[in-house]
């Protein structure tokens, strides 16, 4: 099977959009942030509009780490598991994408809550792989800080295999349910595991039938050079950040192919996803007045300490009108390397101060646009080799999704790019994925 057409994801990871503070948005309506309907709305929205998933990011712990993030940042989520189990219900073809980190969790619990979230949503489950990035989840977990950077991906890896050898444990035709005879099962289709690797022990079988998917899709976001290396060898689409430049984002896409092919894999077994959050405005100016205006909702200290923790250095003492100076080590950065690498990157191109870097990281993060100007980057983006699709990260919910689906949507749908339909009822077919034999057919 081959990817044809445009793929997109409709993402969140703050409920009320994609930052700390767009929960105090006119449009936000955080007293649903528990309730089912909101996140049934936001769904139904996104299936409306022929999203390939809903995509649900996620982290296993609370940002304490200054005062101002609960003061005024939401630091509340629901569960993704339980979440998208209940959404499943409520939907009828959009995949169900829930991120589990590889770090703080054992392959046999992830592998039978996406195989069950598989059979409850008849193939629509995928597993957003994260290996976790801060100390404040290592505390959660029995640690006081959190597992080195290469340590974390090579335990990530395993963890992969672990997981995808427990999908197999039944062949697909295992089961009988042979009444006359009383056979259940097929004992001779049941494969364990006995899995003992540099981090992992896992002797299987799984206790629950093979997804209808085969295996779920692996999404994975990350794009440090391990982050990559991973991808390249096991992730079926990417989710990352793209370059602002053409070029860049071409060179990015590249890469993250060739890495695929390296692993003996096709270019198209791995799909380029970057991050795409839209301010969508009528005119430029009014787009230009949104961000102004989601901008003005973040108080300066949350910003100055949003930066700290990207650098993983305390800020708080400087003067944010002076100019910034900082010594960038990426490779001993045990954080989001990529994220970091991205604000040396701006340091590199002109001097900033403190509140120019964080008012113009603020900026970066979005794309500012009419619905004419963001269909055509978005066709351009795909067309060029920039991207097979994006994850969307709507900066305000929920009225940018439900603008995006209006206004833009059939824009790309006209460009012959969006299909006007679903390519079929599994999230693998929306993503023009084959599905995988099971390893133990031959």
């Amino acid at each position: 099977m081959s990817r044809r057409q445009l793929v997109l994801g409709a993402g969140f990871f703050y409920p009320g959009g994609e930052h700390v503070t767009s929960w105090r948005s006119p449009a936000a309506r955080p007293g649903d942030f528990f309730d089912l309907d909101y996140y049934t709305r936001f769904a139904q929205t996104a299936e409306a509009g022929r999203f390939a998933t809903v995509f649900v990011a996620d982290e296993l712990y609370v940002w304490d780490r200054f005062a101002s993030g609960i003061d005024h940042g939401v630091n509340v989520r629901l569960e993704p598991f339980t979440l998208l189990s209940a959404l499943s219900q409520v939907t009828t073809k959009i995949g169900l994408a829930a991120t589990v980190s590889t770090t703080y969790n054992e392959p046999y619990h992830v592998a039978r809550k996406l195989a069950s979230l598989d059979h409850l949503s008849r193939g629509r489950a995928a597993w957003n792989l994260v290996t976790s990035a801060s100390d404040e989840e290592a505390r959660n977990f029995g640690r006081e800080s959190n597992l080195d950077h290469p340590v974390r991906y090579r335990r990530g890896e395993e963890f992969v295999d672990v997981v995808t050898g427990l999908w197999d444990s039944w062949d697909d035709d295992a089961f009988r349910y042979d009444r006359a005879s009383g056979v259940f099962a097929d004992r001779a289709k049941l494969h364990v595991l006995d899995h003992a690797g540099e981090f992992l022990s896992v002797r299987g079988p799984l206790n629950i039938p093979r997804p209808p998917q085969g295996h779920p899709p692996l999404f994975q976001a990350g794009a440090s050079e391990a982050g990559r290396a991973l991808a390249g060898r096991t992730a079926e689409a990417v989710f990352t950040l793209s370059p602002d430049d053409l070029t860049g984002a071409r060179r990015l896409y590249a890469d993250y192919k060739l890495r695929a092919r390296r692993a003996g894999r096709a270019a198209d077994a791995l799909l380029v996803l970057p991050a795409l959050s839209p301010i969508i405005g009528r005119t430029d100016a009014e787009a230009e007045e949104k961000f102004r205006e989601l901008a003005s909702l973040t108080p300066d200290r949350v910003s100055l300490d949003l930066l700290s923790h990207h650098l993983g250095a305390d800020l708080g003492e400087r003067d944010p009108d002076e100019l910034f100076e900082f010594d960038f080590d990426v490779a001993g950065f045990n954080q989001s390397q990529s994220f970091y690498a991205w604000i040396a990157s701006l340091l590199a191109e002109r001097p900033y101060t403190l509140r120019e870097l964080y008012t113009e990281l603020l900026r970066r993060r979005f794309r500012l646009g009419t619905p004419d100007s963001l269909a055509e980057w978005i066709a351009e983006r795909y067309q060029r080799r920039a991207a097979d699709g994006f994850i969307l990260m709507f900066p305000t919910l929920p009225d940018t999704i439900e603008d995006f689906v209006a206004d833009v949507i059939p824009r790309l749908t006209d460009a012959g790019i969006h299909p006007a339909g679903y390519a079929g009822d599994t999230l693998r077919e929306h993503l023009g994925l084959a599905r995988p034999e099971g390893r133990y057919v031959a």
